[in-house]
């Protein structure tokens, strides 16, 4: 653990919102439900009606979890939240950043050299030079830096993680990721930011982004990737579907699959590993079932497997509660941060990577230049 982050102890962690798309009511469900260690004193975005449906939100989930509503600091422009803060008119111990992807760079190293600790959506961002710069402005400023990994956090994912680590599947073989999701033309015409190279990313960069994650993340440090990409039926700058063969340093093989063309709705987010000694497959639309859990061996756990299964109709997932309890862990000093910049960087260079190799119709190896 570091000792030069300051530790926040005895009060709450005061954190500013910004970005009131619909992620963010993730981060006020999770906020809301840890109330009595944290609290939403600012919320921001350039849209007024965001901000009002924001503040309404957020006075629901206080409500439902118990707790009195207090009156919010709102902003309508990033920089003059920041200059707020610079001029102690409110104080702020974390932003927690859900605005499109490309202006996270710029966003969070603004923050950090204000002494703020951030916390951004996947992907930190859309450029891996950009990725370092943010990871180079919290350490320069002695920030925190987190970056939202929430399937990591799945109790499916998390048994799954226990297995491999213990070598319970023997050597890996092959892994298959696929991302089988529906997004309508309207979900990209409902902002001009969506589905643009500069602030968005297609298919693999946004809608994937977690699952590319668990490719370094589950199996370990990736070798190379190889990737296709193509703008099928969605008019976007970007693209709707994609594959990718990936080699990982421990030999093993894989492809990950991913189109936002499924019909007629999302079908399957999943990820099936198969080991000389094991296989799992963890399905559902977002990693959330169980559906293959088969070993040379046996253990208790295996008996009570389908208990960690849950339904859910949002791909998010349920993940964001057990992410806030690490940072905020994190910030008081109790622990160490699970998802930090570096994290970040690592699910970005796979992502940046296959990009250059679908751009240049050749396998990309890492790790990628600075």
């Amino acid at each position: 653990m570091n000792k030069n982050y300051p530790i926040i102890k005895d009060r709450k962690v005061l954190i500013a919102l910004v970005g009131l798309g619909r992620i963010s009511q993730k981060h006020i469900q999770a906020i809301a439900k840890f109330n009595s260690r944290s609290e939403i004193v600012a919320i921001c975005d350039p849209i007024d009606d965001l901000i009002s449906k924001g503040e309404i939100y957020i006075k629901e989930e206080l409500i439902k979890n118990g707790n009195t509503p207090k009156s919010i600091s709102k902003y309508n422009d990033y920089n003059k939240l920041l200059k707020a803060i610079n001029s102690a008119e409110i104080n702020i111990d974390l932003i927690v950043l859900t605005t499109p992807s490309g202006l996270h760079a710029q966003q969070v190293i603004s923050a950090a050299k204000l002494g703020i600790n951030i916390c951004t959506e996947k992907p930190m961002a859309t450029r891996w030079n950009d990725g370092i710069k943010m990871v180079k402005a919290c350490d320069d400023a002695g920030v925190r830096l987190f970056v939202v990994k929430q399937n990591r956090f799945n109790q499916t994912l998390q048994l799954t993680k226990e297995q491999i680590s213990t070598g319970r599947l023997g050597r890996i073989a092959l892994v298959t990721v696929n991302v089988f999701w529906q997004r309508p033309q309207s979900y990209y015409d409902q902002a001009n930011w969506r589905g643009t190279w500069e602030f968005d990313g297609g298919a693999l960069m946004n809608q994937a982004s977690h699952y590319v994650d668990l490719l370094d993340w589950l199996i370990g440090p990736v070798e190379s990737v190889n990737a296709s990409i193509a703008t099928i039926a969605r008019q976007i700058e970007v693209e709707d579907t994609a594959v990718m063969n990936v080699k990982w340093r421990n030999g093993a093989l894989g492809t990950l699959a991913v189109t936002m063309l499924a019909y007629p709705e999302n079908i399957e987010g999943s990820i099936t590993i198969l080991g000389e000694k094991g296989t799992i497959k963890i399905g559902g639309n977002a990693v959330n079932k169980v559906e293959i859990w088969r070993f040379e061996d046996s253990k208790p756990i295996d008996d009570e497997i389908d208990e960690v299964s849950y339904a859910t109709t949002s791909v998010y997932g349920f993940g964001h509660g057990a992410y806030y309890i690490n940072l905020l862990d994190t910030l008081e000093g109790k622990d160490n941060p699970l998802c930090d910049g570096r994290e970040g960087l690592k699910s970005l260079e796979i992502l940046i990577g296959a990009y250059r190799s679908a751009q240049n119709s050749k396998p990309i190896h890492f790790p990628l230049d600075y």
